[in-house]
């Protein structure tokens, strides 16, 4: 049987809403095109549901496309001025999206034109794939301009001045709004960068690549923020241009039960992430005040970031799983760097650690910022050694400056505990100031992805609130800690110290004190020796 047809009839370069009933068909009509225009482009978005364009009735394959966001180009012949399509739901239901039909002249390149990838004869489509570390748009090389009845140039012909090697290709980039998965955010920003002039005025251009190069960019995975691509490809010769069918991601899934895009958060994540900010809220302020505490958040953090990036890398344990083990090792990592202080008293050893943690936060926020896209960078080799050379030029300063430098570091790494916290409940694009680092550690191809973020109004309130933290945490622990000593003494080396005058210095009451294990165990055989039972045991004398 064949589903119903419902007709819906566009005008050239308007949006309109379009509802694809459920086992029903809606055929796209546009007629009265003028005579310059060459071919044609349809588009239609819909945020969660699949939808199939067709050329035919019954979709066939070459001649038909299912995507959430998908189009089809459709050349023209000389005496036409009527075209059609049909829209169809592959799974039964009802979709609802918006659609748009562009006309493009003979001199505008045509978009995936010279397709020998995709099923598609001529593609206009952006293919999209992500998980959680990288998102990869791919998309067909276009062609130049032809006229009606005219036949297209020749694909495969040598890089001569004429050929389509002459084309160029500017890849676009649009963040919707910070925590907002509605569907009209989305129909907003795509009728904003549906054409070549919505994306100049509204996009971010990121990239332009040539027609030697490979059609495929790969950008940092963002789960939970909308985002959408596009593609403008320009004709230089004739100062011409064309847009791809945009494409959107939210790096997540609409239909999954467990961390779909309405519920990303783990609750052990928010439980992880809530106890760090109030660690590090602590250490902003109080940090220097209670050493050992800090050594062991700091101890904490350093063994469990390394511990995450070798159990994820190589092993294939649950998300949760991870974490718990993370956490243990973490614990242990903390508890160690507490007990080798409390032990041989080496403060400048422990303040190293403090001072590594500190230089891998500036060199994180380094490549956080333009310059870690620079093409250089993109080489391992070359953005992991100016990484360690950042990380390890800050260690020396803390020898010269032991104190300031280590309530340096509590302020900037507490406060930014503080921001992780917040993003575990409310998203801010400031926790990829680590995340970048930890997913190029686990990642191997990360090295290519544009590590491209949005920055919003919620955005920069973090930003101010983390400088804010630092600032007053540092200045309040210098001014509390500027008439104390700069660190407590070892309470191990004080006990050695303690012992060593009781031995020599005979005129101290506690001289005469036995030792504490000697005293331990002359209580514990009190307590185990049976008492003896008072008045006379030996029997009376007749």
């Amino acid at each position: 049987l064949k589903s119903a047809l419902h007709r819906v009839v566009f005008s050239l370069g308007t949006f309109q809403n379009v509802s694809v009933p459920e086992n029903g068909t809606v055929q796209v009509v546009v007629s009265r095109i003028p005579s310059d225009v060459s071919f044609i482009v349809l588009q239609f978005h819909a945020q969660q549901q699949n939808a199939t364009l067709s050329y035919t009735r019954v979709p066939q394959l070459g001649f038909s496309l299912t995507a959430a966001d998908s189009g089809l180009l459709s050349a023209l012949t000389p005496a036409q001025s009527t075209v059609s399509w049909f829209i169809e739901s592959p799974d039964g239901q009802t979709v609802a999206g918006t659609g748009v039909i562009l006309p493009y002249t003979s001199t505008d390149p045509v978009p995936g034109a010279c397709n020998i990838e995709f099923d598609l004869d001529i593609d206009p489509n952006i293919h999209l794939r992500y998980n959680l570390f990288e998102t990869t748009i791919t998309f067909a090389p276009a062609n130049v301009g032809f006229a009606r009845g005219v036949a297209p140039p020749v694909c495969d012909e040598d890089t001569g001045p004429v050929a389509h090697w002459r084309l160029e290709y500017d890849i676009y980039q649009h963040f919707l709004p910070e925590n907002d998965l509605s569907e009209q955010s989305l129909m907003i920003g795509v009728e904003r960068v549906a054409s070549t002039a919505g994306l100049e005025e509204h996009g971010k251009k990121l990239l332009t690549l040539s027609s030697g190069e490979k059609t495929s960019v790969s950008f940092t995975s963002i789960p939970g923020q909308g985002v959408i691509y596009s593609v403008v490809v320009r004709d230089p010769a004739l100062n011409t241009s064309a847009s791809y069918v945009p494409v959107h991601t939210y790096a997540c899934s609409f239909a999954s039960k467990l961390d779909g895009c309405a519920s990303l958060g783990r609750i052990s994540t928010k439980v992880f992430f809530t106890i760090a900010g109030m660690a590090g809220l602590f250490v902003c302020f109080f940090g220097h005040r209670f050493f050992k505490s800090e050594l062991f958040i700091m101890g904490f953090g350093f063994t469990a970031f390394f511990c995450f990036v070798l159990v994820t890398k190589f092993t294939t344990l649950d998300y949760d799983l991870r974490l718990t083990l993370t956490t243990l090792i973490g614990v242990v990592g903390g508890a160690f760097l507490v007990l080798s202080w409390w032990r041989f008293g080496s403060v400048m050893a422990c303040v190293i650690v403090v001072g590594l943690m500190l230089g891998f936060m500036l060199a994180s926020v380094f490549f956080f910022t333009p310059l870690g896209d620079l093409a250089v960078f993109r080489t391992d080799a070359v953005f992991w050694v100016t990484f360690v050379c950042i990380v390890v030029v800050v260690p020396p300063f803390f020898i010269r400056w032991p104190r300031q430098g280590n309530i340096t570091t509590c302020g900037v790494v507490g406060a930014y505990m503080v921001v992780l916290a917040v993003n575990a409940y409310v998203y801010t694009s400031l926790s990829y100031v680590t995340l970048d680092v930890l997913k190029r550690f686990i990642n191997e191809s990360f090295s290519r992805a544009f590590t491209s973020v949005p920055f919003q109004a919620i955005d920069f309130a973090m930003i101010t609130a983390w400088v804010v933290l630092a600032v007053t945490g540092i200045v309040a622990q210098l001014y509390r800690e500027r008439s104390r000593p700069f660190f407590p003494p070892s309470p191990y080396v004080m006990w050695q110290q303690e012992r060593e005058r009781r031995k020599t210095n005979v005129l101290d009451p506690s001289h005469h004190t036995p030792a504490l294990p000697a005293r331990l165990l002359a209580r514990i055989r009190q307590l185990t020796r049976r008492s003896e039972p008072a008045g006379e045991r030996t029997p009376l004398l007749l």
